[in-house]
């Protein structure tokens, strides 16, 4: 009988957290998951922020019931989150202050600053990242022109899955994934850049040693372990990154795919050998993130199911409570093509009323407002399609591949509508699946830390046999053409 070892997986996103139980053999993975919570910004003194002992509390209440249900030797725990963020550790080791959320708006002006000190190709050269406002070397410089008090204090600063990390094991790091999404690395060579942080003037001396995924880092310390009732389990250092490690989950077989991790972000991109920074990819404002195994994750981000997210929680707020999949179904019988969005326009980037900004955005761009529910959210499902589309041409111009297939796993493969949507906008099969990419992605990294599967293709393969795919033909192509054409030629 074939040899089955369990892993946890903490997976932390930017809507909820859950922590997943994953038995592991050389033909499948099981995954159960354990717990589940809640998450998001808390407003501090004005600034919206991470309530990390909330956090780490279920953590570790998911990590204890895990080890319980596991009934047997846990062989690792991998801690995944969402990029940019980061807490600051004091002389003492403890935390200064809770992390910034990189939705607030203290990075408000902060990349024209930088640019005021480095200019922008500059920074692009020494980086290879797609420029975000949200980006933690914003966040820096803003704490740095702020004459932040807790920045004074800062001893280490860590990015957040390695962060619960640290307070489970003790050990102090930067996981490769994750630390990729900072823009204080040079991507071309794996370390921290010193042209920028220098030209930046930012402090490069808090920033930790990098590790590489797959890297058992410590055990959970024997305090805590007492505490979850666990016994020395080793904490690994996975695809810290989520998006890194829902990309080792991508059930691929050849070289022509790209893929869509489909969230609260939508992450597209294809897995490339070295960083590629040229003309191109900065001019289509491209990023290059560290991948599993050695890997480049060339991508963009695109502002994603945050928009409906956003739009449903106001709904909520006024007293209509209706289900993603309500939504969409209203969404399926709306007017087709009745408006269009430029979905990564920075208005929407914020919390807060997203049916009055997507009219405001309506009404300035000389467009039909509206109140109807499921127009709105067709209206984003739509302009997400079309946006993939312009996106995937990019990737072919940027790399000179063709792409034939595009892979979306994560959480948002469940809204099958905008799935359908995107077969349609992009004119190339799509295959869904798996939903849970991120945790598979972790554990199958840990499975690799302790040599029980060997290689990234070894992991792709274990995932093709334990998650059903869906596909979705493309149709209606002339339609879609059309408009296509028409946004592209108005924007």
């Amino acid at each position: 009988m074939a040899e089955v070892k369990k892993y946890i997986a903490v997976d932390l996103g930017a809507e909820s957290g859950r922590v997943m139980l994953g038995s592991v053999s050389a033909k499948k993975l099981l995954l159960e998951e354990i717990h589940r919570f809640g998450n998001g910004p808390i407003e501090e003194e004005g600034s919206l922020k991470w309530d990390f002992a909330k956090l780490l509390s279920e953590i570790k209440a998911g990590i204890s019931k895990a080890a319980k249900a596991a009934g047997t030797q846990v062989w690792g725990i991998g801690v995944d989150s969402w990029g940019v963020d980061f807490g600051l550790l004091d002389v003492d080791g403890e935390l200064v202050e809770n992390p910034y959320h990189y939705r607030d708006s203290q990075t408000n002006g902060m990349q024209e600053k930088a640019f005021e000190l480095m200019p922008k190709r500059d920074i692009y050269e020494n980086t290879g990242i797609q420029f975000m406002q949200l980006n933690s070397l914003y966040q820096l410089l803003a704490m740095r022109l702020a004459n932040s008090i807790a920045l004074a204090k800062a001893k280490n600063l860590i990015f957040i899955a390695d962060l619960v990390s640290y307070f489970l094991c003790g050990k102090i790091f930067a996981e490769y994934t994750l630390a990729s999404t900072s823009q204080f690395l040079d991507m071309r060579t794996g370390r921290w850049s010193k042209a920028i942080m220098d030209g930046l003037s930012l402090a490069s001396d808090i920033l930790p040693k990098i590790v590489e995924p797959g890297t058992v880092v410590g055990q959970l310390s024997a305090k805590v372990g007492m505490e979850l009732g666990c016994g020395p389990i080793p904490i690994i250092a996975i695809g810290s990154h989520d998006t890194a490690s829902a990309v080792a989950a991508v059930p691929a077989k050849d070289d022509n795919w790209a893929y869509l991790s489909s969230g609260t972000w939508s992450l597209m991109g294809v897995e490339t050998p070295d960083a590629i920074v040229n003309d191109k990819t900065f001019g289509y404002e491209f990023t290059n993130e560290g991948g599993v195994e050695h890997t480049i994750r060339l991508l963009k981000n695109i502002m994603g199911l945050w928009l409906m997210q956003e739009c449903r929680r106001q709904w909520q707020k006024e007293g209509t409570d209706l289900s993603y999949k309500e939504l969409s179904d209203l969404a399926q019988e709306a007017e087709p093509f009745a408006a269009h969005l430029t979905v990564d326009d920075s208005g929407f980037l914020a919390p807060g009323n997203m049916p009055k900004r997507i009219n405001d955005y309506l009404a300035r761009t000389g467009q039909k407002t509206t109140d109807d529910k499921g127009q709105i959210i067709r209206i984003i499902l739509e302009s997400l399609a079309l946006r993939y589309r312009a996106v995937a041409e990019y990737i072919e111009d940027a790399t000179g591949n063709k792409i034939d297939v595009l892979h979306i796993v994560g959480g948002g493969i469940q809204n099958e509508l905008l799935c359908r949507f995107t077969a349609n906008a992009i004119g190339k099969k799509v295959v869904t699946g798996p939903i849970e990419a991120t945790a598979s992605g972790n554990i199958l990294m840990q499975a690799i830390a302790t040599g029980q599967i060997k290689s990234l293709s070894e992991t792709r393969d274990i995932v093709r046999k334990s998650f059903e795919p869906k596909e979705y033909e493309p149709q209606d192509a002339t339609v879609w053409e059309e408009q296509y054409k028409f946004v592209t030629s108005n924007s």
